[in-house]
């Protein structure tokens, strides 16, 4: 198994705490192997093996398992008589009521719990509730660009003389091109199964539609009828959905456009709480994130509007039938990814003389303003990239936080009033350099 240091250090400074670790993030990107690899830091630290419990609650052994009664006697049961166990429960949402089975595990005996779930709904309002202030949630995202490297034992090497520059090695010491691997990774995505070995393009079609056909189905279409919510019951308006928002991330949008455009093209009577409601339920599953507008001059949060951003490129592709098409704003959903990755809080920043990307707002001072683009040979591009950026225009923005235009490839330089340039791979891999 690979490291996933961030996520796996996470949970390892909470071990032993009272707190629940709640794991998050879409399917299969990776949430069971953390467990794995934090049960085997754990028996490495020298903890008896029958001190280590997984539940894997997918499978069919806990098929009879759907309420949270049944569940913790079950669970009393198989821990009888073990001094100080450490739990795993794994895709947990489908027990109803776990929480409350939890909860009483953390109170009625001395044990270290984990826990997993591939929907929100495991920690919406009502249930986060019961356990507030007793858990901490880890949220996972699919693999970086760096993490992708490390699955493929390629090294990302600072080029000499070249300053911020990156140069990519592969295990038998041949230098790559660094284009041609992020390409790789923003076709197919980051899912880890896939990443192991140079994309198979049929093999990555039929795995993506495994878990796309699987978000749909099961965490979306039976799910939310099952928690006796709105029951999401038209999946062609679901999937035609998913195709919009999938075709339109980084676009500004809005519920009632969305509308306009389902009706147009399938001449249905879809509604604004109809798709409100379909969206939440693929927000979820966590396909989708919306991302806020941000007034920079006024310095608030704005109430229209907002962008969507998909969790996993490969997926945006499968959707899209891999026909390569907006590869900029493809570029610009891996960028958004890595900066939450980062710990950042991500707005889509506006001004009065256009829009900037993103606004990265990290701890204390750090502030980052990006734009991005695939190049600024073109004089043309250059300016209109730009624009938003500089200190000069009408609506300039009223500080000095660090300004990023980052570029996909072509030749650039480093700086244009003040605004610091930078290649793609060259700012996904920066805080990943190996230097000689």
């Amino acid at each position: 198994m690979v490291r996933r240091s961030r996520y796996l250090d996470r949970l390892i400074a909470f071990q032993d705490t009272d707190l629940i670790k709640i794991v998050t993030g879409i399917r299969r990107c990776g949430k069971s192997t953390l467990l794995d690899m934090m049960r085997d830091y754990l028996a490495q630290q020298g903890v008896p093996a029958e001190r280590l419990l997984t539940f894997k609650m997918e499978s069919l052994e806990y098929a009879g398992i759907t309420d949270y009664l049944t569940f913790y006697r079950m669970v009393r049961e198989r821990i009888d008589g073990i001094d100080h166990p450490y739990l795993f429960f794994d895709e947990l949402q489908n027990v109803e009521g776990w929480e409350k089975a939890v909860n009483s595990l953390r109170v009625d005996l001395p044990c270290d719990i984990y826990v997993t779930g591939s929907n929100a709904f495991l920690l919406s309002s009502e249930l986060a509730t019961l356990i507030s202030g007793r858990y901490v949630e880890v949220k996972m995202q699919p693999l970086t660009f760096g993490e992708y490297l490390d699955f493929r034992s390629i090294d990302a090497v600072a080029a000499e003389g070249l300053g911020e520059r990156v140069e990519l090695v592969s295990k038998t010491g041949d230098r790559l091109n660094s284009n041609t691997v992020l390409e790789q990774y923003i076709t197919y995505g980051g899912m880890p199964f896939l990443a192991h070995d140079e994309p198979r393009r049929e093999l990555c079609r039929d795995y993506i539609r495994s878990l796309y056909q699987t978000i749909v189905a099961r965490d979306i279409l039976s799910r939310v009828t099952r928690r006796g919510r709105g029951a999401i019951t038209k999946r062609d308006v679901l999937e035609r959905l998913c195709a919009y928002l999938a075709d339109n991330i980084s676009n500004q949008t809005s519920v009632n456009t969305i509308v306009g455009t389902l009706n147009e093209s399938a001449g249905g009577k879809t509604n604004a709480s109809t798709v409100s409601a379909y969206i939440d339920a693929l927000e979820e599953t966590y396909l989708f994130t919306k991302v806020k507008r941000y007034d920079i001059k006024g310095r608030k949060l704005l109430k229209t509007g907002g962008e969507y951003y998909i969790a996993d490129t490969g997926i945006r592709s499968y959707l899209d039938g891999y026909r390569g098409s907006d590869s900029g704003r493809m570029l610009e959903n891996v960028i958004y990814n890595q900066l939450v990755f980062e710990g950042y809080e991500v707005f889509c920043g506006h001004l009065r003389a256009g829009e900037i990307d993103f606004v990265a707002i990290g701890g204390g001072s750090d502030r980052k303003y990006i734009q991005v683009t695939e190049r600024i040979d073109a004089e043309a591009t250059r300016e209109r990239e730009l624009r938003p950026l500089k200190l000069s225009t009408l609506g300039k923005i009223p500080d000095s936080y660090e300004k990023i235009l980052i570029v996909r490839d072509g030749d650039h330089p480093t700086d244009i009033d003040g605004i610091r340039i930078v290649g793609a791979v060259d700012f996904l891999l920066r805080n990943k350099i190996t230097r000689g």
